[in-house]
């Protein structure tokens, strides 16, 4: 006998349209006679939405790893990068469905949530990998903390009141010194994210490069730059800093900072695997998500503006 095939389903719990799509998403996988499995964190609510199909939801925890195919996430981008967390581990592909705003990581929208998973229970799904970020926090000769990014690690000020002094560093070398409010360093993929709203360049995800954007810096050069991905990035918070720092990984993961700590970013080995059910040019979904004006475009014909 055959053993059922197991999708991950990942919502954004606090939303009742979240916990509505999980009830139709989670019926359609088990009239199709697969396992949807729940994450423990989200069991309870999940459970109590849809009790018609007490018995048949697995929980993450009692299931192997290996035999999830797919994880199915309806949320927004926050929502996904939650799932990338739970499949850290594992190289489970990850099919979102934006029920948010922008919903750049996302894949489709809920009016299409019958046929994204029509389309998952076929396998009709390429997979795309992105390049995420590996952090290491230093102290002198110790290492403090160990994280990862999808999207960005940023330094940032925990008080109001005062700037963070940090000297930024690519390749063991010293670029330059400043006050600030923060520093973010980005992957392609979130370079429409915090590192946009910094004021760094929009990077291609099909790019393999790494960025640093300064935020809110007291300094003539303070600039957004871009490296190879095989560059290091670091971010030293200097002694005479009087306000208190803190790292976050994708807006997520939080680590204080003490001073005279030592951020060092380089790109990680374990990529996040996206599952893809369009071909369209990213060109094509930065007019969509960021609603930007093209009209009078007379551009090559069979390929619409905006198409997804």
């Amino acid at each position: 006998m055959n053993e059922p095939r197991h999708f991950l389903v990942v919502a954004h719990t606090g939303r009742s349209a979240a916990l509505d799509a999980t009830e139709e998403v989670c019926t359609q996988l088990l009239d199709a006679g697969a396992v949807p499995v729940i994450s423990a964190d989200q069991w309870d609510e999940v459970h109590a939405s849809i009790p018609h199909v007490d018995g048949r939801l697995r929980r993450m925890e009692e299931v192997d790893p290996a035999l999830i195919e797919l994880a199915i996430i309806l949320g927004g981008d926050g929502t996904i990068l939650r799932a990338a967390e739970l499949t850290r581990a594992h190289p489970v592909p990850l099919l979102g469905v934006n029920l948010g705003h922008v919903g750049f990581l996302a894949e489709s929208e809920r009016d299409d949530l019958g046929y994204t998973v029509s389309r998952a229970l076929a396998r009709d799904y390429a997979v795309e990998e992105r390049m995420t970020l590996a952090v290491r926090v230093e102290r002198g000769s110790e290492v403090l903390h160990d994280g990862w990014a999808l999207n960005e690690v940023t330094v940032e000020k925990a008080e109001r009141e005062r700037m963070l002094e940090v000297v930024i560093e690519v390749d063991q070398r010293p670029l330059s010194s400043f006050g600030c409010d923060g520093v973010v360093m980005s992957t392609p993929t979130g370079s429409t994210a915090y590192s946009f709203s910094g004021g760094g360049p929009i990077v291609w995800p099909t790019v393999e490069a790494m960025l640093l954007v300064p935020l809110s810096a007291h300094a003539l050069f303070a600039r957004p730059i871009v490296v190879a991905p095989d560059s290091t990035l670091a971010v030293e918070v200097l002694q005479r800093t009087e306000t208190a720092a803190v790292l976050w990984s994708d807006g997520r993961r939080m680590f204080d900072l003490p001073t005279g700590s030592r951020v060092v970013v380089t790109r990680s080995d374990v990529p996040v695997r996206l599952a893809r059910l369009h071909e369209a040019p990213f060109t094509d979904r930065l007019v969509s998500k960021f609603a930007l004006p093209v009209t009078g475009w007379r551009g090559p014909s069979g390929r619409g503006a905006g198409a997804r």
